[in-house]
């Protein structure tokens, strides 16, 4: 009895010096997590996203319709003026019963304004002109917007890269455990519940480094979705 309960005090030493180094382990992985980050690199990030990212090049077109819209609204002040021409031969017959031809031979031209036209122009032109900053502002607004979103996805990608990292090695100190508690049971220096506890320990790390290693490339795949290209591809 006396020995049982020395093995089972061993056991709670050696579990309790597991979970400590485990806590300090994720203590240093927090502080590494900014080591982890390069500006540089984000800003590539960044930039590809803008080239590549289907939605911006929907804001390009719109910019690039309304500017066509405005020079048409230009080339539309041409619209306002008409232009004509009579044709009157001197020995011929008469052209328009309504005019005298006596006095009008050759070719005749006329030049026509409308008066309505010249009035609406100058609206027509800035409407066009004000759809055209407007896409514009909407695509630069539209560039903050995703600039932060790479940002938030990014970090999100090496918070959980990190994670993974400590999972993994959590793991790995779990796996030692069992490896040497195994050993020890098999020579009669651990009991059946020091083993069995162990082996639980073990099989719950491994689980969290599953689920991590999902939740890492979940977050990958949310990053390459808005940079529209893989990881390997950005240097």
């Amino acid at each position: 009895m006396r020995m049982y309960r020395l093995r089972t005090r061993s056991a709670g030493r050696l579990l309790a010096a597991l979970a400590c180094c485990l806590a300090c382990y994720t203590a240093g992985a927090q502080e590494s997590m900014m080591q982890d980050i390069s500006y540089p690199y984000l800003e590539k990030l960044i930039a590809a996203a803008r080239e590549n990212y289907p939605k911006v090049k929907t804001y390009d077109t719109r910019i690039g319709i309304a500017h066509a819209g405005l020079n048409k609204a230009r080339m539309s002040y041409f619209d306002i003026l008409s232009f004509s021409y009579l044709y009157n031969p001197q020995n011929g017959g008469v052209v328009n019963p309504n005019i005298n031809t006596n006095n009008l031979f050759g070719y005749q031209l006329g030049v026509f304004v409308n008066i309505g036209g010249i009035l609406q122009k100058p609206a027509i032109v800035k409407q066009a002109r004000g759809e055209e900053k407007l896409a514009k502002e909407e695509m630069e607004t539209y560039q903050l917007s995703i600039e932060a979103e790479v940002q938030q996805r990014y970090f999100l990608y090496v918070q959980e890269l990190t994670i993974l990292k400590l999972r993994s090695q959590t793991m790995l100190d779990a796996e030692g455990m069992l490896k040497d508690t195994r050993y020890r049971y098999e020579k009669g220096e651990a009991t059946l519940d020091e083993y069995s506890k162990v082996l639980i320990l073990y099989a719950e790390h491994q689980t969290a480094a599953i689920q991590a290693e999902g939740s890492m490339l979940v977050a990958r795949s949310r990053l390459e979705e808005i940079l529209g290209t893989k990881l390997e591809t950005i240097r």
